[in-house]
């Protein structure tokens, strides 16, 4: 009997002595075991992929992560530099830069490249109205026959499918009209981009010029294929706003698809999409930092996931059955980030 109660007590003891070596790992697998985030996420819905992966990254990495708020720009940055919400995946800059409160280099920072200069904007126009009206640039809109073909509503100016205020691309529309003498000859639609796009959409398949802002990556060059349906057209010149100057080589582009000319000028600087976050955060959470400097998408499978939303995969759950498949499709590059995540937090 005691030789039994012997081996009852060592078995125990060695049960309980290898504990420490497995708890011991679970830092190494998960450094953000214990953390609570709290992320916001842009009001374009274009955003909504690279933000869930993001989302996905960290809490296999052991953060507990918030539903996102759905913020607009200046909110954001705000809301960042008050410390009431951590990070987003949406910044672009330089576009942003104008929308960054005055104390945001004491309280945020930017992160990686989810994609380095490859977010192109600018104005597209239905192929065959180019072709019909010879149209090279903004300025052919002040012609009174574009004009009478664009104007949907009819209130004498060309209807332009643009953004919602509070959007970057708001402020530089804006000042575009304004730098150009375009205000009496086009009217800027900037309800819902969605909703815009829609309706931008239904009329041109029903045979009506259309005339529209867009960005990349975004559904809307799936629908509209540049060289086929559209063609990026040309700002009258290249005329920076002051916050654009420093970058004026990256406003003008040469071998772009679908374009009037070559090079075409775009009248916005090709874009890095980053992540913003909190120093504070970033100071605390080494592996979190180190995530968001290696992430990075290709522009390809943003317009892809982008398109498959349009159609209607658009719930959380089908983003979530999305983020599956592309780690899934890219699972090496997927472990790779998180091991470089998780080196960092040793």
């Amino acid at each position: 009997m005691m030789r039994y109660f012997i081996l009852c007590i060592c078995t125990l003891f060695l049960a309980v002595g290898m504990q420490p070596q497995t708890g011991a790992a679970a830092p190494a697998e998960q450094p953000g075991k214990g953390v609570k985030l709290r992320p916001a996420r842009a009001t374009w819905t274009t955003g909504f992929f690279k933000e869930a992966l993001v989302r996905r990254g960290l809490e296999e990495l052991g953060y507990t992560v918030d539903k996102p708020k759905d913020l607009t720009n200046p909110i954001f940055y705000k809301s960042l530099t008050l410390g009431d919400v951590d990070y987003w995946v949406n910044g672009w800059f330089p576009l942003h830069n104008s929308q960054l409160p005055e104390n945001f280099n004491q309280r945020g920072d930017i992160y990686g490249y989810v994609v380095k200069a490859g977010a192109i904007q600018g104005y597209l126009v239905s192929k065959r109205d180019v072709e019909k009206y010879n149209i090279i640039s903004l300025d052919d809109f002040k012609r009174p026959e574009v004009k009478k073909a664009f104007d949907r509503n009819r209130d004498g100016k060309a209807d332009l499918t643009a953004c919602p205020p509070g959007w970057g691309c708001y402020e530089t529309i804006n000042y575009h009209m304004k730098a150009y003498g375009l205000e009496e000859h086009i009217n800027l639609v900037t309800a819902s981009y969605e909703a815009g796009m829609a309706a931008a959409l239904a009329a041109y398949k029903s045979g009506e010029p259309v005339l529209f802002y867009t960005w990349s990556p975004n559904w809307t060059l799936y629908k509209f294929k540049p060289g086929e349906d559209v063609v990026w057209i040309n700002v009258p010149e290249t005329k920076p706003s002051p916050e654009q100057e420093p970058m004026r080589d990256r406003m003008e582009a040469s071998g772009i698809e679908g374009a009037v000319s070559d090079p075409v000028k775009f009248g916005f600087v090709a874009n890095d999409i980053r992540i913003v976050a909190n120093k504070e955060f970033i100071a605390k959470n080494p592996a979190a930092k180190a995530f968001f400097e290696v992430f990075t998408l290709p522009l390809d499978d943003l317009n892809e996931q982008n398109t498959r939303m349009d159609d209607g995969e658009k719930s959380e759950a089908d983003i979530a059955r999305h983020v599956d498949e592309w780690i899934a499709k890219n699972k090496t590059t997927w472990d790779g980030w998180l091991t470089a995540a998780r080196a960092a937090a040793q």
